[in-house]
């Protein structure tokens, strides 16, 4: 098996832009033989510095997915109405606006690589519930002006972040997994009528857990999902309930705690092996062959080793490696 890294997380690019430094995280990256390939950030341009430094050193046999949450978070600093469930029709366009861009972005890394290489793009449903006004209604909108757009093969999935709970603080603060699930269902079906590629959603460990403030929110989303036939993935941040260089409940993207001995994982990271174990079962990934699966961590401190940053990926994909077993 092989698996997607969202490796943006763990670069050694904290702060500022060196290429040197990020080449040098490029070249080590491409040595994990079970890499598929990346979860890569989009903000409104196909790298966040530099298109030409990404498209000479992308590995040409990876595989890539885009994440707009990146510049979705900068987008809605600007303007908290931002967002594809946006009931403000200004927030809800200026979106639109942006998805169009990561369109094109998809466009030109295919061309750039002579092959379909982007196989999905995560959306997510904001705006922030707390602070301005979304809806499934708005959403569905949304979706059906993407849908008429050239994705070149890619799949459109909803990445699930932690939704609106009222009393409590968000991190994300999107629409819920029950509203997210029913319109994609319901587009489903006209999709499927017109023999067209399905929507899905994607599950985030880590954003579930927060939402839930428990290790159980992840296991009851990865559930309805799959009951209702849109489980697209699954891609494992960790977080945790104490307090640590990642914070309580906070979405930094913590590493797993690993069994093992020798090998880099956070010991206060509620995502454990048994848990990430306790997802794929359930889901069922040894016969569903889900399109989307794999791991994204941030790395504390700042300092870390380009080495340790990609032995923390590589011990993290070991456990998914064991699980196929």
């Amino acid at each position: 098996m092989s698996y997607f890294v969202g490796a943006y997380a763990s670069s050694p690019n904290v702060n500022g832009w060196d290429k040197t430094l990020e080449k040098e995280y490029y070249d080590q990256l491409k040595t994990l033989t079970n890499m598929k390939g990346l979860e890569h950030p989009f903000v409104g341009q196909l790298h966040p510095h530099d298109d030409d430094w990404f498209l000479e050193n992308i590995d040409p046999n990876w595989n890539v997915m885009f994440t707009c949450i990146p510049g979705i978070m900068d987008a809605i600093g600007q303007n908290p109405n931002f967002g594809i469930a946006s009931d403000d029709e200004k927030g809800r366009l200026e979106a639109l606006t942006f998805m169009k861009k990561a369109c094109e972005a998809v466009a030109k890394l295919n061309a750039s690589l002579g092959r379909q290489a982007v196989q999905a793009i995560e959306i997510q449903t904001a705006p922030n519930r707390g602070v301005a006004k979304a809806s499934a209604k708005s959403l569905s909108t949304s979706l059906k002006a993407m849908l008429s757009w050239d994705w070149q093969g890619a799949q459109i999935v909803i990445e699930h972040c932690d939704a609106f709970v009222e009393g409590q603080e968000a991190s994300k603060g999107f629409l819920s997994i029950e509203d997210e699930i029913k319109v994609l269902s319901d587009l489903n079906v006209e999709l499927k009528m017109r023999a067209q590629q399905p929507l899905g959603i994607v599950i985030n460990w880590g954003r579930s857990a927060i939402e839930a403030r428990s290790i159980s929110g992840p296991i009851e989303h990865i559930q309805k999902a799959k009951e209702s036939g849109v489980l697209a993935g699954i891609m494992f941040s960790g977080a945790s309930s104490n307090e640590s260089d990642y914070g309580v409940w906070n979405d930094a993207h913590m590493p797993p705690s690993l069994d093992m001995a020798g090998t880099k994982g956070e010991s206060a990271s509620l995502l454990t092996e048994a848990e990430m174990n306790r997802c794929l079962q359930l889901a069922d990934v040894k016969k569903a062959s889900l399109a989307i699966l794999g791991v994204k961590l941030g790395i504390r401190p700042p300092s870390t080793s380009i080495p340790d940053r990609v032995a923390y990926n590589r011990d993290a994909l070991a456990v998914l490696d064991r699980y196929f077993l």
